[in-house]
Formats: C-alpha cells, structure tokens, sequence
C-alpha cells in the first residue's frame, strides 16, 4: 500500500500529454501549446518611434535656429524619402522611422515656429526609438511546447498572425458512481435511497481541471450492470468511478475492472480519509476508483486524479502544494498521512492554516468552507502550531492578500 506521495508519482509516471487538436486562438487560453512558435520575423519589424514627436538627426538638434519641418508619418504609413540633414519629421508612435533619422523628440520636448522645430531637450543618439529586432529576432523559437497560453502569449501569437494554434487535447474523463441506493438527482425519493452527488461533483472538478467530463448513467451492485457501463467508460481518455471498491460484499468495481483486462497498480493508500482508493491502467488509459463517500471521493480527485489530468493535458508539471504553517495544535493519528480540510489566511507575511470545521468524512459543510487541504505527514503523534505543512488548494483564484 503506497503513501501519499509515492501514490502520487506513480500515477504521474503512468500517464502522458495526449495528442494535439488547432483551436481558435482564444480557445488556447489556459491550455498547453503542442509545439514550439517560432518568430517568422524581427520584432519590431522596424525601426519605429516610441512617441508621437518629430524624427530628426540627434547631431542636428544643436541648431538654435531648429530644423525645417518636411514631412509626417502617422502610424500604418511608409516614409518614401530618407531624412535630409537639417530637416524633422512629424512622426506619430509606432510609425517606421525614415531612413536617415536616429532619435525622436517628443512632442513636449520641442517648439515649432514657423515651419521649424526646436528641441527644447537635444535627444541623444537612440532615444524614443525602437530599433528593429530589440524584442525577438527571425527565427527564434519564443515559446515553447508545454507553454501555458495566458494573455501575453495570446498577444505575441497575434502579433505573429497566428488566429489558431496546436494544443495538447484536452481528455474526455468518464465518471460512473454505482450503487443499489443511489438515485439521479430528481427522481422520487424512496425509502432507504439517497441521491448521488458523486457523479456531477466529480464531473464538476474533471471540468475544473480542464479536461471534458462524460457522465455514465448510473451503475447497480451487480457485474452485469457494471460491466456494461465500465466498458463504456474505458472508451474515454480516463474513467473515474466512485464506490464499489473496499471490502464489501458488493463492492465488485474492482472484480469487474480485471474482467475487462484492466491492470491493477495499486489498492488503497496510506491516508485518511480515503484509504480504499484504487489506479489502473489499460491500454494508457488510467481509471482510479474512488471511495464512494463525497467528502473522500472529492479529496482524492484533487490530490490524485486533477494532476494526472494536467500532465495528460500538457502542463509541464503538475500544481505543486502551498507552504503554510498551522494555525493551531492538530492531534491525529501517527500511521497514515492525514487530509485536513482547511482555511488559509495571511497572518505576518506568512500563510497560516487552521481548521476548516469538523473533520469528519461525513460533513460536506467542512468541505464547503474549506481553501485547501493539509496534508499532515505520519510518524508524529502531534503537529504542533507553528509547524510547515503543505496544502493543496481546493478554489481557483484564492485571494490571500498577497503572493506566498
């Protein structure tokens, strides 16, 4: 039986970036670029000026009585004749510099009179100009495959005409709770029957993660019904079920995953809660078998399951914990990692986590109020506040009032 962080690199050992799909450039937000983006051409283009102001020869700036004013170039035109000695030309930012001129003075910084400019600060040699190729040079490789695509990136992609662009192809994840109580929410409420929650809330972290749910009808604790819904699931890019997996009479998911030449890595892991937690792979495909309780089922698809999927979805890593120290004493048990559900705050430039609500596995309350999980290491009998541990964040855009 692994612990903690053996289950989780081997699961990541197990599992590779899919294949590439063109998307809109839009679309690649949040996703991993499938191959490297070379610059097909300097950046800028051209020379170019930094302000709106006139282009002169730096040397000719001395003149006290300025420079004969002989041309403009707003931006998007070409200047057609070099800059003559002795002369300026009106220039709007980002407009080519005419051949001939080395400085721009800035609006601001200049007088004209009469058809003349004067700078009233003689630029030096340079200034207020872009020179071509200072940012990026033809041919050079800019991002890289696994790149991340945020606002930057999308900027960059435009600026070299590029509308599409390849990305790792987000996986389809199956999600197949089972069980002879479970009802689809809706239905009437029967005696001895509760409504399954497991199935939409793991849907809802696949499609947090990024990847693209794919909900199974729900399946019975018999082999017949799980092997029909199971092998509809082993079509997608990774299964997830819930329940079915610990020492039960009924619970046969594991059975039944062998029956269909699915290859078992490991059952169960040293953490609490969530011990009766299974991967397996067929054909490069993972399955994990989560515990069927919500709480415990929804812990370890944030710890085991959302980082497979982001290593199948290209990220170059995957999420790695925040460092907090606790905020209070937590007394637990000494022979398996603990999954504490927690808040955190920004206490003295430091992360503190203190306890997000009563443990128990049966109180989603807990799970409602909680940032993250802690993870409490085995082989003490106590943690003490003050002490380090790692926490993995359960929300997107947590605001703690400044970077760790």
């Amino acid at each position: 039986m692994p612990g903690f962080d053996e289950a989780r690199e081997t699961i990541l050992a197990r599992v590779a970036a899919l294949g590439a799909e063109v998307v809109p450039l839009l679309h690649a937000v949040g996703r991993a670029l499938a191959t490297d983006q070379t610059v097909p051409w300097d950046m800028p283009r051209w020379d170019n000026s930094a302000m709106d102001g006139y282009a002169v020869r730096a040397a000719d700036c001395a003149r006290p009585d300025g420079l004969e004013l002989s041309g403009f170039v707003p931006a998007g035109s070409s200047p057609e004749e070099p800059l003559a000695a002795g002369t300026a030309v009106k220039i709007l930012t980002g407009a080519p510099l005419p051949a001939g001129a080395d400085a721009v003075v800035p609006f601001e910084h200049s007088d004209q009179r009469g058809g003349r400019v004067v700078a009233l600060r003689p630029p030096a040699a340079g200034a207020n100009v872009r020179r071509r190729g200072e940012d990026l040079r033809a041919g050079e490789v800019v991002l890289r495959a696994g790149s991340i695509v945020g606002s930057a990136e999308v900027s960059l992609l435009a600026s070299l005409s590029r509308p599409s662009v390849a990305v790792v192809r987000r996986p389809t994840v199956a999600i197949l709770s089972n069980g002879d109580e479970l009802l689809e929410p809706g239905e009437p409420l029967a005696p001895g029957k509760i409504y399954d929650s497991n199935a939409l809330a793991l849907a809802a972290a696949a499609k947090r993660a990024g990847a693209t749910p794919i909900l199974l009808p729900l399946a019975r604790d018999d082999r017949g019904s799980l092997s029909r819904w199971l092998s509809d699931g082993l079509r997608a890019d990774a299964l997830v079920t819930s329940a079915g997996v610990s020492v039960g009479d009924r619970d046969l998911v594991r059975e039944v995953l062998r029956e269909l030449a699915v290859e078992e890595v490991f059952w169960k892991v040293d953490i609490q809660p969530g011990r009766p937690t299974a991967f397996a792979v067929r054909d490069a495909r993972p399955i994990f078998s989560l515990p069927g309780n919500p709480v415990a089922a929804l812990l370890t698809f944030e710890l085991f399951v959302r980082p497979a999927l982001r290593k199948m979805m290209g990220h170059p890593s995957p999420e790695r914990p925040l460092t907090a120290r606790l905020g209070e004493a937590n007394p637990r048990k000494p022979d398996r990692a603990a999954l504490l559900r927690v808040r955190l705050e920004r206490a003295a430039g430091e992360l503190v986590a203190t306890s997000a609500g009563k443990q128990q596995t049966g109180l989603l309350r807990t799970m409602l109020r909680a940032d993250g999980v802690a993870v409490l290491p085995p082989g003490e009998r106590a943690l003490e506040a003050g002490q380090a541990v790692s926490v993995y964040p359960l929300r997107d855009g947590l605001d703690l009032g400044g970077e760790p």
